[in-house]
């Protein structure tokens, strides 16, 4: 192939490829996140779409191009939707989707795929190498396979590894195949029936349920069906060790027990059970609460269970306000408060006692499946009994397991996201009950004995190997879903995995499930979400080139030349893969060592490699807690960690090749460790394009700033010969190339902090030609990346100010509007007057020049809002938002804008400390003047400053008068100010009027009231 420009350098689907991203989140059957867990995994739409137009070059003819575009995106269309709101009112909305390409899942398979195989095999010759050296969750490669690709995965993490067996290999090896099914199901008439229907023979179906089963022979199956027959003999094997864990009670099958962490009080010595919220229930027809009262010896408390509980409030915020008081738990923010005493048990108090082992549990209430839907009762003696009879069976259990009960090291206090050492769990096992430790141990045991039985039963090597590591993938899935860092949730009634969001806080009030029950999240549930992936999976075998997986790391690929790299390296400080992922590591280990020698070898350390100061290697992360506490060093090891891959990249791809990075992260840190380490390998940025791969309703996005968009930055080969650039030429070519694609990327509704570092991607394209740059008026100086950042930061929020004082118009940007007034700008029209995440508005303070807390404390303009609070730590789970959002001031990670009504600084408005007063200063100035009623004080202050013939400060009125809510006091006032500037006020004689209070006319008029002073 010449080396001329990709597809990808001139032309993207960026609204097709964002649309079916977002989509694909809501995904489930067949995905490749329903067959296990990985952080960050990116959607297989970007992927499908960044490769493809990084392998074919562009054709070089508009007309060309436009119809490859489509025919890999399809067009985005408006569909009509209608949804029933909660007042039984139907609203009329549209959405955009696409229609035709293959982004869409479902449309995945479609003719045009054909079309782009053949058509990048004609371009290669060949099928093009695909190396992805952080592999991970298999997304990238999985779509090399699909494209027809030897695709190479590598992850130095074990369970990336495993995972990427089970996601690309296995499937792949045995696409097409089939062998009979184990003589075993046909003692399942129902699991017959299943495989029958899902062949199209629905006649057929009815006879075996007829009982017509015994007169058919034993059918061939693909291994999906071998994996689910297998999954089926597990559970009716641990079924028979368990039931008697999880009793039946009144014939209505157990869902759930719910549980409360216990500590006992320090004042009174009764036993507090640690509660979040007592909602067991909170649906408009359906309102559950779970009752406490101190005992009749006050040594506890009594619980009880009140259905019906009525709605009261006027309005919502009301409706939220009583819900919170009386659905209260014991637990706040400072600590838990005894329901016997009063006394509060401080986090300090409760962190003591869980590090001396004194935190235990209280089964709090059951779920049971009743005939009209979920039903909550109280425990009966003899669940509690069963309960704990299980923590006598655990020993037994796990004496017949290699390596036993998991006594692994949790990773300490210190590391990122881990918050439960600081309570006393400090060994992978403490993070279950006693029940869940058998059921899980039961689980692997039987996994574990099916080996003997498939090699009784004739199943080759490839097929038995393949199948137990799905038995282990399953364990995996489970434990997810069976530990004591689950919740409750109480607006949907299901429950939450482990992994809700990739940290493991300490839960209070957590949820256990019956797991050997037909239940959502049991054993039967996942394991039809892992055989629905199967059937996907090999699909994309049949026909694919043989993947090379990899447990190794990315710093030594060892020999091969690739036509593209396509990867989703680690983000600085984002995510503790093997520290969160060991979690799986000892169960893997478990279910499978002396089965499978090359698991046995990948898993042979005690937990997955963090990092090797002997060796210089290891997982690239930047956590201080892996460097003796030394955060300087920790940075320095991931900077140059992540230059040598890039390193090792550069060494293994062809000369006309091409690196596609892609990157999600929010702190400017993060971006310019990565530049700095492309650049430092030899690459330069040639195109970028910010995708939007995320939903903003998941939790993290709600709970932190979190960004919607993943950049996918196209690189090649810097030439050897390139020289030095000069700041002032680089900084002019920059200015030119970025605004260009802001337009587009304005047009394909990229808005917020991903609006500025989709901007990253182009300006890099100036500024990596170059091996240095150096400063034109300052000899012998370079300009660092972080310089450079800050020019193209602050090139975007001009523009994107430019744009909300136009009112979406046709702008270049501004020149002329002070820092202050450009960050307000941006906070408001982004995010209004609502609590934000801090990240975001901490990098539109940088973008300005600015810093958050100069905007708490020296101009005040925003105040601390939510989030964490005065003298406490965030070491508990996160609310998930369903009890409202308190409009409190706070100290931690949330902030909002101050109303212009609560900004009355003696000084706001006026110049000082040697630079002229904001203009939104100004203005709120000029809005306490006019309240006031001295339109003679407002006309000199517009007069002294000279307002009048000010441009940008009309401009800037309007704009706020478009940002305040139609209606609004706030806007009334804006549009009186406007409309007086504009006729130059009043007479003389009707200058001075009272106005101390509510709104402006909405018409612009100044209120009098005669014999006013």
């Amino acid at each position: 192939m010449t080396d001329g420009p990709r597809l990808i350098e001139v032309a993207f689907p960026l609204k097709q490829a964002s649309l079916d991203s977002v989509h694909e989140k809501n995904v489930r059957h067949g995905h490749i996140s329903t067959l296990h867990i990985w952080p960050a995994r990116r959607p297989l739409a970007a992927c499908r779409a960044a490769l493809i137009a990084t392998l074919l070059p562009d054709p070089g003819d508009s007309e060309e191009r436009r119809r490859m575009l489509e025919r890999l995106g399809g067009r985005v269309i408006r569909r009509a939707r209608r949804r029933r709101l909660p007042g039984g009112k139907v609203e009329e909305h549209f959405v955009e989707e696409t229609e035709g390409g293959i982004l869409h899942w479902g449309r995945e398979s479609g003719p045009a795929l054909g079309w782009f195989r053949e058509r990048i095999r004609e371009v290669y010759g060949r099928a093009p190498r695909i190396l992805d050296p952080f592999a991970g969750g298999g997304s990238i490669p999985l779509e090399a396979m699909r494209l027809g690709c030897e695709a190479t995965a590598v992850d130095i993490n074990p369970v990336a590894w495993f995972i990427l067996k089970c996601t690309l290999e296995y499937p792949q090896k045995l696409a097409g195949q089939t062998r009979p099914l184990p003589p075993f199901v046909l003692e399942w008439p129902e699991f017959v029936a299943s495989f029958v229907q899902a062949g199209g023979d629905r006649r057929r179906a009815r006879d075996v349920l007829a009982g017509q089963i015994r007169q058919f022979d034993i059918p061939e199956a693909d291994l999906s069906w071998h994996v689910r027959a297998w999954g089926r003999w597990v559970l009716e094997r641990a079924r028979q060790d368990l039931e008697r864990f999880y009793p039946t009670v009144d014939g209505k099958p157990t869902v759930a027990y719910l549980w409360a962490r216990t500590v006992k009080c320090k004042n009174c010595r009764a036993l507090l059970p640690l509660l979040k919220t007592r909602w067991l229930c909170r649906k408009p027809n359906k309102r559950v609460v779970l009752t406490i009262e101190p005992g009749p010896d006050r040594s506890g408390v009594v619980f009880g269970i009140k259905a019906g509980v009525p709605v009261v409030g006027g309005n919502a915020a009301q409706r939220r306000a009583h819900d919170r008081r009386i659905g209260a738990g014991t637990m706040s923010r400072a600590g838990a408060t005894c329901p016997c005493c009063g006394t509060v048990m401080t986090m300090l108090d409760i962190r003591m006692e869980g590090q001396a082992g004194r935190l235990g549990a209280v089964m709090t209430a059951v779920v049971v499946e009743g005939q009209g839907g979920k039903e909550y009762r109280l425990p009966t003696q003899e669940e509690i009994g069963a309960a704990g009879e299980a923590a006598a069976e655990v020993e037994r259990v796990f004496g017949e397991i290699p390596f036993g009960l998991p006594e692994e090291p949790l990773p300490s206090k210190e590391a990122l996201g881990i918050r439960v050492p600081l309570y006393g769990f400090d060994k992978w096992h403490k993070l279950f009950t006693p029940r869940q430790l058998v059921a899980l141990g039961t689980f692997v045991k039987h996994a574990r004995a099916a080996a003997s039985e498939l090699n009784a039963l004739g199943y080759t090597a490839e097929w038995a190997g393949a199948i137990l590591s799905y038995l282990a993938i399953q364990n995996d899935k489970v434990a997810d879903y069976n530990s004591s860092i689950c919740v409750w949730h109480t607006s949907r009634e299901l429950i939450g995995h482990t992994f809700t969001r990739f940290a493991l806080p300490i839960t209070w009030d957590f949820v256990e499930l019956a797991v050997v029950n037909d239940v959502g999240g049991g054993y039967a549930a996942q394991l039809d979400w892992l055989s629905r992936y199967l059937e996907h999976a090999l699909l994309v075998g049949l026909g694919a080139q043989e993947p090379k997986v990899y447990n190794d790391s990315a710093l030594r690929l060892g020999p091969g030349m690739f036509d593209a790299v396509v990867t989703d390296p680690p983000y600085y400080d984002a995510i503790p893969y093997s520290d969160l992922m060991d979690f799986f590591h000892v169960w893997i280990k478990r279910t499978l060592y002396g089965l499978a020698t090359e698991v046995e070898g990948a898993f042979r350390h005690e937990l997955s490699p963090k990092w090797s100061h002997a060796d210089n290697d290891g997982e690239l992360v930047d956590d201080a807690s892996r460097h003796e506490g030394d955060s300087g060093r920790s940075r320095a090891v991931y900077e140059d960690g992540m230059a040598r891959a890039f390193q090792t990249c550069h060494d293994v791809l062809r000369p006309d090749g091409r690196l596609v990075v892609v990157f999600a992260n929010k702190q400017p840190d993060a971006w310019e460790a990565l530049v700095s380490a492309l650049i430092r390998a030899g690459f330069v940025v040639v195109a970028s394009w910010p995708i939007q791969t995320e939903m903003s309703t998941r939790m993290r996005a709600k709970a932190s700033a979190a960004l919607a968009s993943s950049v996918w930055l196209v690189c090649r080969k810097r030439e050897g010969a390139a020289g030095p650039g000069w700041d002032n030429r680089v900084l002019e070519e920059m200015g030119h190339k970025v605004q260009q694609r802001l337009y587009v990327f304005w047009d394909a509704g990229i808005r917020g902090p991903d609006f500025v570092w989709a901007a990253t991607g182009p300006a890099l394209e100036v500024y990596s030609k170059y091996p240095v740059v150096k400063k034109a008026n300052a000899p012998g100086q370079l300009m660092t990346v972080s310089e450079f950042l800050r020019h193209v930061r602050r090139l975007v929020v001009d523009f994107v100010v430019g744009r909300v004082l136009s009112h979406n118009g046709v702008s270049p940007g501004v020149t002329g509007l002070d820092d202050v007034t450009t960050y307000y700008l941006l906070h408001r029209h982004d995010f209004g007057m609502d609590d934000t995440p801090v990240g975001a508005c901490i990098l539109y303070a940088i973008s300005c020049g600015l810093s958050d807390r100069d905007l708490i404390d020296r101009f005040d303009l925003l105040v601390r809002a939510g989030g964490q609070r005065d003298g406490v730590e965030p070491d508990e789970e996160e609310d998930t938002g369903e009890d409202g959002d308190e409009r409190e001031e706070g100290t931690g990670s949330k902030v909002r804008l101050k109303p212009w009504r609560n900004r009355r600084q003696r000084n706001m408005g006026y110049d000082g400390e040697g630079r002229p007063a904001p203009l939104i200063d100004q203005v709120h100035r000029l809005m306490h003047l006019w309240t006031a009623g001295d339109v003679a004080r407002v006309d000199e202050y517009i007069d002294a400053r000279g307002l009048r013939r000010s441009f940008i400060f009309h401009q800037l009125l309007q704009a706020l008068i478009e940002l305040a809510p139609g209606g609004s006091h706030e806007r009334a006032l804006l549009e009186s100010l406007s409309n007086h500037l504009a006729v130059r006020g009043l007479q003389d004689g009707q200058r001075s009027f009272p106005y101390a209070h509510d709104g402006a006319d909405p018409k612009g008029q100044v209120p009098r009231r005669d014999g006013a002073g």
